[in-house]
């Protein structure tokens, strides 16, 4: 079993294994390669990463995961709808969508092979109340089809039978293969994967420097703490062959460190408040969603935990830090207008504010924004992820292959 850093001040930098990524023989680096960010998606490119070694060489990974938070998984990862999404919302040929639809395959797959992965299959309502949103199910439908994805029109009465509490005045789009799924149970997963494989996990460590060399690997320097209490940081400068840059909301200023100022990103943040519902009736057996009014969220939705718990959310607002975690109450008026468009029956004086998330873009308006997975020019070996909001959840497994595809020549999706 790899050893766990809890912070890279348990040991020097001559100490460090010097393992070799691939046939990379002529390096001499601390690292193949360093993941930072340990989310959901970093975490399982760090455990592919570290797989395509062993099955390489036969020998442990020489790879390093570095998060600067006391465990993982506790950012975008954690806060969200924790849905398995279709892939019906972007354009088919989006990476967004190519990656949704084969990282919920992934996901399934897993789990059906009795990879501990707690989820649930209970599928998606998509409810339309005029003749306008029919048509964008229609839309729906047809584009869903196309990518293979399973999706039935729901008949008014059988509905009502179903969920009598939904309401939809004109017609519902069921989409089955929609789920829901515990994000901590997908790191623990990839996690075990990265240890097995030999690799390093490095937490309460941050990222502070990163210089290309003139032998195109990178000099990374990190600051760690003891533990989240301590303010003292200890800093270590490591070499490695490449770097994955999958530090979600500090993504944009990890690049920025090492591309010029001509290429830097600027880091932008979008608040969604979560409202909890503190009751079991009326009983909701699937995800509801009303039809989107436009690509900067899919609306104040109705999902369900694998406990059966409705909540509704996320809103959109703009804020100035990720770091802005305090669900808004100023909301809930909104939300709860929103909601009783297509829920019969709530009492809304048991809605709460919950918890809120952060989607990480690098744009400031709700126009649509590809995922952006890529090598960065001139920069061999630097894998930059940015924009990996939702549905980053659903596709992780897909997007960890996606780099490992990047990394040995293997044409992508």
């Amino acid at each position: 079993m790899a050893l766990i850093f809890r912070n890279i001040s348990s040991f020097t930098k001559s100490s460090v294994s010097k393992r070799l990524f691939s046939s990379s023989a002529h390096r001499n680096s601390d690292y193949s390669h360093i993941v930072i960010g340990g989310g959901v998606v970093g975490t399982a490119i760090a455990a592919k990463l570290a797989e395509d070694t062993y099955k390489k060489t036969g020998s442990p990974a020489s790879i390093l995961l570095a998060e600067r938070h006391y465990r993982l998984c506790t950012e975008t990862s954690a806060r969200n709808s924790g849905v398995i999404h279709a892939g019906l919302y972007f354009a088919p040929d989006a990476l967004r969508t190519k990656l949704c639809i084969k990282g919920k395959n992934m996901i399934y797959d897993a789990a059906s092979k009795g990879i501990p992965i707690e989820l649930q299959r209970c599928g998606k309502w998509i409810v339309a109340q005029d003749e306008k949103q029919a048509q964008y199910l229609d839309g729906l439908l047809k584009k869903g089809t196309s990518l293979g994805i399973p999706l039935e029109f729901v008949s008014l009465d059988k509905a009502k039978e179903l969920e009598p509490a939904v309401k939809a005045n004109t017609a519902i789009l069921n989409s089955p293969s929609t789920g829901i799924v515990d994000a901590h149970s997908i790191v623990s997963y990839s996690e075990a994967e990265f240890e097995k494989y030999g690799g390093d996990i490095s937490l309460l460590t941050r990222v502070t420097a990163i210089e290309k060399t003139p032998q195109n690997t990178y000099k990374v320097t990190l600051k760690s703490r003891l533990s989240e209490e301590d303010t003292e940081e200890e800093e270590i400068v490591l070499e490695a062959d490449a770097v994955v840059n999958a530090a979600g909301h500090g993504a944009p200023a990890v690049s920025n460190m090492l591309l010029p100022e001509t290429r830097h990103f600027t880091a932008y943040y979008a608040k969604g408040s979560y409202f909890l519902y503190q009751s079991s009736h009326p009983k909701v057996n699937r995800l509801i969603y009303p039809c989107p009014s436009d690509y900067g969220s899919l609306g104040t939705h109705l999902t369900i935990d694998l406990g059966g718990q409705i909540k509704f959310g996320p809103d959109f607002e703009w804020v100035d830090s990720p770091n802005d975690l305090t669900p808004n109450p100023a909301n809930l008026p909104q939300a709860i207008e929103a909601i009783t468009q297509y829920m019969i029956g709530l009492d809304t004086s048991l809605l709460v504010p919950d918890y809120a998330g952060i989607r990480p873009k690098i744009i400031n308006t709700k126009d649509f924004q590809d995922f952006i997975i890529r090598e960065e020019e001139g920069f061999p070996g630097f894998v930059n992820l940015l924009n990996i909001e939702s549905p980053g959840l659903t596709s992780s497994l897909a997007i960890a292959e996606y780099v490992s595809n990047i990394y040995n020549g293997v044409p992508n999706i």
